[in-house]
């Protein structure tokens, strides 16, 4: 599918992640959410593809309109439940960062393609956001953000590592209805994320942490309840 007209969702990704990108400010901001932070001269570096793509159902848009961001969805896979990092849980496709990756967005589409089988040749890079701590598995981590812009099947490619694979629609992921907070409670500590109830799964943790980042600046989210709690689904 090409590339959407100037004045639609597409141009408003772009604008942000450009704006992010020189101002160098970080994507999470601290004391919004109990989140752990970790020394990054201990850490490893990763990436991950947070990639938009329209929905398959979405209008035809008007060569002059383009497409709303109603029309658009983002690709997650659910991680196998034997691994030893963040077993069973929702995220966006990527991983560790190797020597021979030309950059983070290379490293991201690499990755993407081992989990999901897509075609990174139909991805458009828009731009690297600043790196965000994971401090549970020692990473700093890129997200990456792309436009799908000619698409392909995606499945699960291995039972090792990704569970299932599937794409959520941003206007289910926005809705209010579909918004929570997930709550860790373990050994006297308490830690709460943004939580995202979609019919595949609950996107919670590390994952819905950059996706409210993301939405909060695009300014796109719609307020919710923050107080709604739910026990994470660990």
């Amino acid at each position: 599918m090409p590339r959407p007209p100037v004045g639609t969702a597409y141009d408003e990704l772009t604008a942000w992640v450009t704006e992010k990108v020189a101002s160098g400010s970080a994507l999470v901001q601290p004391g919004g959410w109990q989140f752990a932070r970790l020394d990054p001269a201990k850490s490893r570096r990763a990436a991950v593809l947070i990639l938009f793509g329209v929905r398959e159902g979405a209008p035809s848009a008007p060569e002059t309109a383009g497409f709303d961001r109603d029309d658009l969805d983002i690709l997650f896979v659910m991680r196998s439940a034997s691994l030893s990092n963040h077993p069973g849980q929702v995220a966006f496709p990527g991983g560790a960062i190797d020597p021979e990756d030309a950059d983070e967005g290379a490293a991201a589409l690499r990755e993407a393609q081992e989990e999901t089988g897509l075609d990174p040749a139909g991805i458009d890079i828009v731009g690297a956001l600043p790196e965000v701590g994971l401090p549970v598995s020692n990473f700093l981590v890129t997200p990456v953000v792309g436009w799908w812009a000619e698409q392909s099947p995606v499945h699960a490619v291995s039972a090792a590592e990704s569970e299932a694979v599937f794409r959520s629609p941003v206007s289910l992921l926005l809705d209010p209805a579909h918004r929570r907070t997930a709550v860790v409670r373990r050994n006297g500590f308490v830690s709460r994320t943004p939580a995202f109830i979609t019919p595949d799964a609950v996107i919670w943790g590390f994952t819905a942490l950059l996706l409210d980042a993301v939405f909060d600046g695009l300014g796109w989210t719609r307020p919710w309840d923050r107080s709604l709690e739910i026990p994470a689904p660990l």
